[in-house]
């Protein structure tokens, strides 16, 4: 282990703010601390606490008092989105982070986990991106207001530290995916998108079925329950002012997933690349080295975790957002 493991066990007993516990990472973080015996866990809809409005974020700390906070709360969306709205996804996950962090910390939050994304890192970064590549080369321009978004809140973690002393620590997931997921034609990313443009094929029985880009791009997956899992871990054994990427050490192309979800689904029509839509960063493969060294590794194999979110889309399918 490095330096920075050392056994410290969250009370399972305090109270806990899962910010974001409706999304997908926040409530697949919801039902495994719901297993690992956690007693208190607080929760709020965005229909109940807007985190951009910064009154109403220190209104709710002063009245909860939740000792330990996850961050899970972010605008997020596939390319399509990130390239149409990036003012957008820049003020309102700026917003977000500043209230919920700035609150946290006037109200005497012992542990904190944010939660960024791995598009933080340069868009030709080495391969497999090492937690120090951040900050070293320009990022991917179709995600960039996103990323620095991002970027703003592992520094201010940081900061928050240097500053206060306090044990707050950062995770950077690879692509997530699993039950719970955005399976919007304009709002979801690749994988949630493939598996509902397959699955309406398959029922409609249409021929072909056009994906966007080359499908050369290579990415890596992690099942949301891993990423859950792998949240707690660090929140029970990490004390460290770097980020900490969380994924599985291992990509496919896009070009792979599509034919591997096309399986999965029963799908047997053409599939179709349109290459006049872009393709984004041409691969974006984690070093998890520092997490896996600490004892962590995940659990759920890839055709395992695309076949049951297809089954959970299937019984979901009039609930799911789209």
């Amino acid at each position: 282990m490095t330096e920075d493991f050392a056994r410290s066990t969250l009370d399972r007993s305090a109270p806990l703010y899962v910010a974001g516990h409706r999304g997908l990472v926040g409530s697949a973080i919801w039902r495994h601390l719901k297993t690992e015996g956690f007693e208190r866990l607080i929760g709020r809809s965005s229909a109940e606490l807007d985190l951009r409005d910064r009154k109403s974020v220190f209104a709710f700390f002063a009245d909860e008092r939740p000792r330990n906070v996850v961050l899970a709360a972010a605008k997020v969306g596939g390319i399509m989105a990130n390239s149409a709205y990036p003012v957008d996804f820049l003020s309102e996950n700026l917003r977000i982070q500043v209230n919920v962090l700035d609150a946290a910390l006037e109200h005497g939050v012992e542990r904190l986990l944010f939660l960024g994304s791995s598009c933080i890192y340069p868009k030709l970064a080495p391969q497999p991106i090492r937690e120090e590549y951040l900050l070293t080369g320009h990022l991917e321009p179709s995600n960039d207001a996103y990323a620095i978004a991002k970027i703003a809140g592992i520094l201010q973690i940081q900061a928050v530290r240097r500053q206060h002393g306090l044990p707050w620590i950062s995770a950077m997931p690879t692509n997530l995916y699993g039950p719970g997921d955005n399976f919007s034609p304009k709002g979801s990313h690749v994988l949630p998108a493939l598996i509902r443009r397959f699955e309406e094929a398959r029922r409609g029985g249409i021929e072909s079925v056009t994906n966007w880009g080359t499908g050369s791009p290579r990415r890596e997956f992690l099942h949301v329950d891993d990423m859950a899992a792998a949240c707690l871990h660090l929140l029970d054994n990490y004390d460290g002012p770097e980020h900490v990427n969380v994924g599985t050490g291992e990509d496919s192309t896009i070009l792979e997933i599509a034919h591997l979800v096309a399986e999965e689904v029963g799908y047997q029509g053409r599939i179709d690349w349109d290459s006049s839509k872009p393709d984004g960063t041409p691969q974006k493969l984690l070093d998890v080295t520092k997490l896996r060294t600490s004892g962590w590794n995940p659990n759920i194999g890839l055709r395992e975790g695309i076949g049951s979110t297809i089954r959970w889309y299937r019984e979901n399918i009039g609930k799911v957002r789209v």
